[in-house]
């Protein structure tokens, strides 16, 4: 089962923010993300908030967890965050629909979802619209419905086009549709498709990588993302791997399955911007995540979602039933909160921003952070060119120890 959330303080039952949340609001980007928690099946590594049918119930699943009542939970949401963020005339930047796989939602529920989106608070006039899918999840109908709603960019969840190892993930999909469904969304008239793969899947060869990576690259996407295998406890993979049936992914191999993957991505013209993250232009970027990575204002739609809104950070419920009985009630689905002291923001700024290709403003850290920098630059993994400019970017070293990195500036 899905993860535990944190721990908090209570949220209000009408969702209602502190004043100095709500002063703040406008002075950033504002997003929306929409949590879809459906999956036809359970993917072994996952440790998402996600529900198969037969978890949910099957037919006799409760209202709030059908997927035909979804979209009127979401929208209940949509129209309370309206209620709570008051009349603060700010646009939505970026809608970020993920998952599970939100497109198992029939388009045109997707659709009603933002259009909510819009109606209550208006959409930038260059918002960015995105939904991830599976390759086998969505239609060439789907896809047009999808655009002419106002989507504006995919996620499919490639992971690997080796059969081996997308058993070993327990993925579904046929890596022989994913050509195909990258050419509908060009017809449908997407111009922003992004690929995610995975790497370091126990019994993965360096060949199964490099065949995965030429696959994608043949797609010629916009933007892929790359992510290195996590065994998240409670998932059943880590049960394999406890059990001895597989290995736990070898840091020495995934290193090199990162460089692999950086030098193919560069040669075929996708830039790092984020340390798993390539785009081909800067315009591909993804900006809801980018809106993360800076600690921009979003909120979070259904169960197990999680919002920040002025220094404040909440997250819902977690099952779809009570997340959508809350709403039905006129109740915030809000299960806790936190509101983030400065030392924590900046404590979070740190760790985020240090990831990103534009790097940290060396004014985020304290002493002791910057005088770890004339070591950091000494190990390479810290560009001296940009610690000249007053910002810490880290070097392709840099980037396969970030975590090390980030360490250093903080401690």
């Amino acid at each position: 089962m899905p993860s535990t959330p944190p721990p908090g303080d209570p949220v209000p039952s009408d969702g209602s923010l502190p004043p100095d949340a709500l002063s703040a609001l406008g002075r950033r980007p504002f997003a929306f993300y929409v949590h879809v928690p459906f999956c036809r099946v359970r993917c072994g590594y996952c440790d998402f908030n996600t529900y198969t049918a037969t978890e949910l119930g099957g037919p006799a699943a409760p209202r709030g967890a059908s997927r035909t009542t979804y979209a009127d939970a979401a929208v209940a949401e949509i129209r309370l965050a309206r209620r709570v963020l008051g009349d603060v005339d700010r646009p939505v930047d970026t809608v970020f629909f993920g998952g599970g796989t939100p497109t198992l939602l029939p388009p045109a529920d997707l659709v009603r979802i933002l259009s909510a989106i819009g109606d209550e608070f208006g959409l930038a006039p260059d918002a960015e619209v995105s939904t991830e899918a599976n390759p086998d999840s969505v239609s060439a109908a789907d896809l047009a419905v999808l655009r002419a709603g106002g989507f504006t960019r995919l996620s499919f969840g490639v992971q690997s086009v080796v059969p081996h190892v997308l058993a070993v993930l327990d993925r579904t999909h046929d890596p022989l549709r994913v050509p195909g469904v990258v050419r509908d969304a060009r017809a449908a008239g997407f111009d922003e498709v992004s690929l995610d793969l995975i790497y370091g899947t126990p019994g993965e060869s360096v060949d199964d990588w490099c065949a995965s990576l030429e696959a994608a690259l043949a797609c010629e996407p916009d933007h892929v993302s790359a992510y290195s295998l996590i065994v998240e406890d409670g998932t059943a993979l880590a049960r394999r791997v406890r059990r001895g049936e597989v290995p736990m992914p070898d840091d020495d191999d995934l290193a090199d399955k990162y460089l692999i993957a950086d030098a193919a991505l560069e040669a075929a013209g996708l830039r790092w911007y984020e340390v798993s993250n390539w785009a081909r232009r800067d315009a591909s970027a993804c900006r809801h995540n980018l809106a993360y990575w800076r600690s921009d204002d979003w909120w979070g739609v259904g169960p197990g979602a999680h919002s920040h809104v002025g220094g404040v950070r909440w997250w819902n419920v977690r099952h779809p039933a009570a997340y959508a009985g809350r709403l039905a009630e006129g109740v915030s689905p809000g299960h806790a909160r936190e509101v983030l002291d400065d030392e924590v923001r900046r404590t979070e700024r740190v760790l985020l921003e240090t990831r990103l290709r534009e790097g940290l403003d060396t004014a985020a850290l304290d002493a002791t952070g910057r005088s770890a920098l004339p070591d950091l630059v000494a190990r390479g993994l810290v560009e001296a060119g940009a610690l000249e400019r007053d910002r810490v970017v880290l070097t392709r070293e840099g980037r396969l120890l970030a975590d090390g990195v980030v360490r250093d500036l903080l401690v």
